[in-house]
């Protein structure tokens, strides 16, 4: 590669936990706990945001907030909402290193771009105690990211750019248009095309298909590529620059976007 010099991944749903399916599992039960019950679809909604205001975005639809206040009297209050929170982050650790097994693929991509001179960094809607425990999973199975910025880190989180900026810091790399971010959430594009990035989404083995490796093997080819269709089309319409089906896949793109920054083109 002679113009990218770095790929920032997001984790959940694009480097481990196919299906992404830790967080969404947790919110469901944190929800149930208070009474409340949540879909599915409303659990990942606002996916890839920090775990807080991922709360507060599901307390923020109609249905949610309605039966909220049927349970307890009132709409979703600040402190309703710490109290979510609270419950949220112990079960999110206690399941996070059992969903921590890599996507297929991590491995060879990222070390095929390494061979290349381009650092690997990754941002997180994950707390540092929830990375604690998936990062050393990670490392066993072969992956180890140059840098790491998790929730906290930084004044605010996605759609900012805020954690794409830092992680540009601790890489010693600039400008952000010789980087690329990779996420499967449109709020993680939206990251990466504020901060002045490439932006790749990962359709398949992440939240917009939302099943894990198992069961996406399992569906029919017809399935399958409708489901497919659904998802790379979110993130399209959220302004990826290229939409794959999962890390695997992202090799030929970043040869892409090297000889488009070679011609002098730019996000």
């Amino acid at each position: 590669m002679q113009h990218v010099k770095a790929v920032i991944f997001d984790w959940a749903g694009t480097i481990v936990d196919h299906g992404s399916l830790a967080p969404m599992g947790a919110f469901i039960e944190t929800f149930a706990e208070f009474g409340v019950a949540i879909t599915i679809e409303e659990a990942r909604a606002p996916m890839g945001m920090a775990k807080r205001p991922h709360i507060a975005a599901i307390c923020a639809l109609p249905r949610v907030a309605d039966a909220w206040a049927k349970k307890h009297g009132r709409g979703p209050s600040e402190a309703g909402i710490d109290a979510l929170y609270a419950s949220f982050v112990p079960k999110n650790i206690a399941v996070a290193a059992r969903h921590a097994t890599l996507i297929l693929g991590v491995v060879e991509v990222t070390q095929a771009l390494r061979a290349e001179g381009v650092k690997i960094g990754s941002t997180t809607g994950y707390t540092r105690e929830i990375m604690a425990e998936i990062l050393p999973v990670a490392a066993r199975q072969g992956f180890s990211p140059d840098g790491l910025v998790c929730t906290g880190d930084t004044p605010d989180g996605r759609p900012t750019p805020f954690m794409l900026y830092k992680s540009l810091l601790d890489l010693a790399v600039w400008p952000a248009w010789s980087v690329v971010k990779v996420d499967d959430t449109t709020v993680g594009i939206a990251e990466g095309l504020n901060g002045g990035a490439w932006t790749v989404g990962v359709s398949v083995s992440g939240n917009e298909f939302g099943l894990s490796l198992q069961d996406t093997r399992a569906l029919t080819p017809e399935e399958r590529q409708s489901r497919r269709a659904r998802a790379a089309a979110r993130l399209a319409q959220a302004g990826a620059h290229y939409v794959i089906d999962s890390v695997a896949d992202l090799l030929p793109v970043i040869a892409m976007i090297d000889s488009r920054l070679e011609r002098g083109e730019r996000p």
